[in-house]
C-alpha cells in the first residue's frame, strides 16, 4: 500500500485532519489496557489473561480498515460507509491464534455482543472455525490477510497469544466489562479526533476529606432542625451508618421515611470507599425527580474548596449514548467520583450488549453502590437475574452494595427469587428500626375508592379532599390530561412529569417546595407521575394514587404527613375509566396483587414484610415467572443480544429529543455540547412517538431529534403539543 494509512477521514469544514491508522491504533491500545488494568485490580479472575485479550483486541480492532477499498474512502473527505466490513479481519487474525475472547471483542465493537444461537448457525453457512466472522467479508479478508500482517510487521506491532486459566469460564458480565474497556477507548480517541476534545482528568476521590465535609454539613443541619421531632432519629441513624465496618459485599438499610438515608448511607459508603480504596460511588434512584434533590444535597455537602460541583457529583437523568463518531463526545460516562443516576440507566447497562450503552460499564468495577428505594428500582421479574449480577459484582469485581428503602423488600430471603435464600446484614440495629417503625404506624391510612373514575370524576374527587393534595398517575399522558382538565376548570394545579426536560422539572420542584412551605395556602394540587413517588422530600396532606402496586401505594404514603403533624392523613387508591387516560401495561400483575391484598386487609403491619410478600405474589404469577425464567436462561446460554432485548426496566424504546430551541440551534451548527447540557435540555420519547410525530433529526444521520411542536416549560412540557392531537385538534406539529 502507498501513502499514509488512515483510521478516520478528514473534516475540512471543521478544520479536522485525517487521523493516521497507527496513531489511532496505539491510542486505543493504550487506553483500553489502562481501562482493563483499573477494572481488573478488583477482579478475582485471571488478571493477566483479561488484560492481554483486551489489548490484543484493541490493536486489531480496526485491522480491516487497511483494505484498499476502505483506505480509498477514508482518504476522501466524506462520511460514506466503508465498503468492506472492517471488524472481520481482526477477528480472523485472532481466531487463527486461538484468542477467541479477543476475536469476539473485535467482532462486537460495532455490532454488539452476539447471541450463541446465532453464532452456532454459522457452521451451516460458512466454513467451520469461522465463529465471529462475517460471511460476506470472509473471502475478501482471507485474500488480503497477508498484506495486513505485513503492514503490522513493518510498523512493529506484534501480537502473541497469552495463555491463562482466564480463557475459561468468563461470565456474561465479564464479557460486557471487557468489551466496555475496548469500546470506551475507541470512542474516546475517535471523539478526541473529531471534536478535538482532550479527555479531562476527573477530580480526585478524596473520600476521607469528603466524609469529614459531610459530617460538618449534617451537624450544621442538625442545629438548624433542633426543634424537629425527627431530628434525634436522624442523628441516631447517621451515627450508626457512619460506624458500621464494611465486612460484607452487600448490606441493607431498612430505614423509614424521613430518617435521613440520603446522608447516612453516603457517609457509610465514603468510609467504605476509603477503607477499600474504591474508585467511584454510585447512587441509583428509581425516578428522575429524586436525582436533583439528592444531587443538591451531595454537592452542598461533599464538594471541597476549588472543585467544580458538576464534575465531583455527576447527575444522569436519562440516556445519552451515541454510536455516531460525531456524537460520541456527548455520551454519558461514569468517571466522576460520585454519580447519581436512575435505575433504568444503571441496570439496563448491566444487561446491555450494544457498544454505546456498554461503554461506561468498566468504571463500575471497584465501586460502592447505593440502590435507594430498592423496592421500586426494577420490575419484580427482573430481580432473580439481577441478584446474580449484584452477587457477582460484589464477590468477583470488588463492588460494595447498600440496598435501602422505607419499605424494603427482602427478596433475597425468598426461594422464589434466589436459589439459596440468605440473610444479609442491615446497617441499622433492630432497636433503631423499631424506633422508626413506631412513628410510621400513626402517620397515614390507606383507603380504596370503590369504582373507576372518569377524568371529570377524578377531578371532582381530588378537589373535594383536604389540601395540599398529591395525585400520582401511571402514565405521562394521563397526568397531562388530568392537569390540563383541572386548569381548564380554574383549579389551582401544578404538573410534574418527564414530559418536562430535567432543567424545567427542577424549577417546578422548587415551586412545589415553596407552595408546601406556605402554610396559609393549602387549596392546590400537584398532578404527577411516579417520578415523585419515592424519595422526594414533599409532605402533602392527602394523596391519590392510581392503582399500581403494593410498594407504590406504601411509598406514596411517604409523601404524605412526613413529620406526623396530622392524625387523619389519607392515601387513596383509585382506578381510572376514561378513554383519555391510557393504561400502563407493565402494572397489570402488580395491580391485581394490590387489589387482593387490600381486600384481605393485608396492607397493615411492617412495611418491609408487606412489600416482600407482594413481590412474592407477583413473581409466582405464571406470566411473570415465565419471563423471569426466560431471561435467566438467555444469560446462562450466552444469548446476550436476547438478554439486552428482554431486560427492560421500563418497557419502552426511547430516543433523545432536544426540547430547548437554543440548544437545538447550537447542535445544528455543529457546536460541542457537554453531555450534562444535552441531558438537561432534552427528554426521552418513545421511538414510535418520534416516528408518528415526524420529528426531525438534529443532523441528517444523527441519533438526536428535536421537538417541533409547542413546548410549555412551566406546565405541560412537550404534552402541550401532544394533547391537542389526542383531542383531535391541529397544532401544526407536523409543520
Amino acid at each position: 500500500m502507498t501513502g499514509k494509512l488512515l483510521a478516520h477521514s478528514a473534516r475540512p469544514k471543521r478544520g479536522i485532519p485525517a487521523q493516521g491508522f497507527w496513531e489511532h491504533t496505539e491510542a486505543v491500545a493504550r487506553m483500553a489496557s489502562a481501562n482493563a488494568g483499573h477494572a481488573c485490580r478488583f477482579w478475582t479472575g485471571d488478571y493477566r489473561f483479561f488484560c492481554a485479550e483486551v489489548e490484543a483486541a484493541a490493536r486489531l480492532h480496526d485491522c480491516g480498515k487497511l483494505a484498499p477499498e476502505n483506505q480509498e474512502v477514508l482518504a476522501r473527505t466524506s462520511k460514506d460507509p466503508l465498503p468492506v466490513r472492517h471488524e472481520d479481519a481482526g477477528a480472523a487474525w485472532l481466531l487463527e491464534r486461538r484468542s477467541k475472547k479477543a476475536a469476539m471483542l473485535v467482532a462486537s465493537h460495532h455490532a454488539g455482543l452476539p447471541s450463541e444461537s446465532e453464532e452456532g448457525k454459522k457452521v451451516f453457512m460458512i466454513p467451520p472455525g469461522k465463529r465471529y466472522r462475517l460471511a460476506e467479508t470472509i473471502e475478501h479478508t482471507d485474500l488480503h490477510m497477508a498484506e495486513y500482517a505485513a503492514e503490522y510487521a513493518q510498523a512493529g506491532v506484534l501480537y502473541g497469544c497469552e495463555e491463562g486459566e482466564g480463557k475459561r469460564g468468563w461470565s456474561g458480565l465479564t464479557h460486557r466489562i471487557a468489551l466496555s474497556c475496548l469500546v470506551d477507548a475507541d470512542h474516546t480517541d475517535t471523539a478526541a479526533n473529531y471534536r478535538q476534545a482532550v479527555p479531562k482528568e476527573p477530580p480526585k476521590r478524596r473520600w476521607a476529606e469528603r466524609a469529614e465535609a459531610l459530617d460538618r454539613y449534617v451537624n450544621e443541619l442538625s442545629v438548624e432542625r433542633k426543634d424537629d421531632a425527627r431530628n434525634e432519629d436522624r442523628r441516631v441513624v447517621y451515627e450508626r451508618c457512619a460506624s458500621v465496618a464494611p465486612d460484607f459485599g452487600i448490606v441493607s438499610c431498612d430505614a423509614a421515611v424521613g430518617s435521613g438515608k440520603t446522608t447516612a448511607v453516603m457517609v457509610h459508603l465514603l468510609r467504605v470507599a476509603e477503607t477499600r480504596k474504591l474508585r467511584h460511588i454510585f447512587v441509583v434512584l428509581p425516578y428522575t425527580n429524586i436525582i436533583q434533590q439528592s444531587v443538591d444535597v451531595y454537592r452542598k455537602a461533599l464538594v471541597l474548596d476549588g472543585e467544580d460541583p458538576t464534575e465531583v457529583v455527576a447527575e444522569v437523568h436519562h440516556r445519552a449514548e451515541f454510536q455516531d463518531p460525531d456524537l460520541r463526545e456527548m455520551s454519558v460516562l461514569w468517571d466522576a467520583p460520585i454519580t447519581v443516576t436512575t435505575a433504568v440507566q444503571f441496570f439496563e447497562t448491566l444487561a446491555a450488549n450494544k457498544p454505546a450503552r456498554l461503554r461506561k460499564l468498566h468504571e463500575l468495577a471497584g465501586s460502592a453502590i447505593f440502590i435507594d428505594e430498592v423496592h421500586a428500582a426494577i420490575p419484580t421479574w427482573l430481580w432473580p437475574q439481577t441478584w446474580r449480577w449484584l452477587k457477582e459484582l460484589a464477590n468477583d469485581w470488588g463492588c460494595y452494595f447498600v440496598l435501602a428503602s422505607g419499605s424494603l423488600a427482602k427478596f433475597w430471603e425468598n426461594r422464589d427469587f434466589v436459589q439459596t435464600p440468605e440473610s444479609i446484614p442491615d446497617l441499622l440495629t433492630p432497636e433503631i428500626r423499631s424506633r422508626l417503625a413506631k412513628v410510621e404506624e400513626r402517620r397515614i391510612q390507606v383507603l380504596p375508592h370503590p369504582q373507576p373514575l372518569t377524568c371529570s370524576g377524578l377531578s371532582r374527587f381530588v378537589a373535594g379532599k383536604t389540601g395540599p393534595r398529591l395525585v400520582i398517575l401511571n402514565t405521562v399522558q394521563s397526568a397531562a390530561v388530568l392537569a390540563d382538565h383541572m386548569r381548564t376548570n380554574n383549579l389551582d394545579v401544578i404538573h410534574l412529569s418527564t414530559a418536562l426536560a430535567p432543567g424545567d422539572r427542577e424549577k417546578v420542584v422548587e415551586r412545589v417546595r415553596d407552595r408546601l412551605e406556605d402554610k396559609a395556602s393549602t387549596d392546590w394540587t400537584l398532578v404527577a407521575t411516579s417520578c415523585v413517588e419515592c424519595g422526594v422530600d414533599f409532605s402533602f396532606r392527602t394523596a391519590i394514587r392510581e392503582s399500581c402496586s403494593v410498594a407504590s401505594v406504601i411509598q406514596t404514603g411517604g409523601r404524605v404527613n412526613r413529620h406526623g403533624a396530622w392524625n387523619d392523613a389519607e392515601v387513596w387508591d383509585v382506578r381510572l375509566g376514561d378513554p383519555m387516560f391510557n393504561q400502563h401495561p407493565g402494572f397489570k400483575d402488580s395491580r391485581e396483587v394490590l387489589r387482593k391484598m387490600m381486600e384481605k386487609g393485608e396492607l397493615r403491619g411492617d412495611a418491609s414484610a408487606v412489600v416482600t410478600e407482594a413481590l412474592r405474589q407477583e413473581l409466582i404469577r405464571k406470566d411473570v415467572r415465565t419471563k423471569s425464567d426466560e431471561l435467566r436462561g438467555c444469560e446462562t446460554g450466552e444469548e446476550w443480544a436476547a438478554v439486552a432485548q428482554k431486560y427492560r426496566v421500563i418497557d419502552s424504546d426511547t430516543q433523545t429529543v432536544v426540547v430547548d430551541s437554543a440548544l437545538v440551534d447550537r447542535l445544528k451548527k455543529g457546536e460541542r455540547v457537554p453531555w450534562r447540557v444535552l441531558v438537561r435540555g432534552s427528554v426521552q420519547m418513545w421511538r414510535k412517538k418520534v416516528q408518528s410525530l415526524a420529528l426531525l433529526p438534529v443532523q441528517q444521520d444523527g441519533e438526536q431529534f428535536y421537538w417541533t411542536g409547542p413546548y410549555d416549560p412551566e406546565f405541560l412540557g412537550y404534552m402541550a403539543g401532544v394533547l391537542p392531537l389526542i383531542q383531535g385538534k391541529d397544532t401544526g406539529l407536523y409543520g
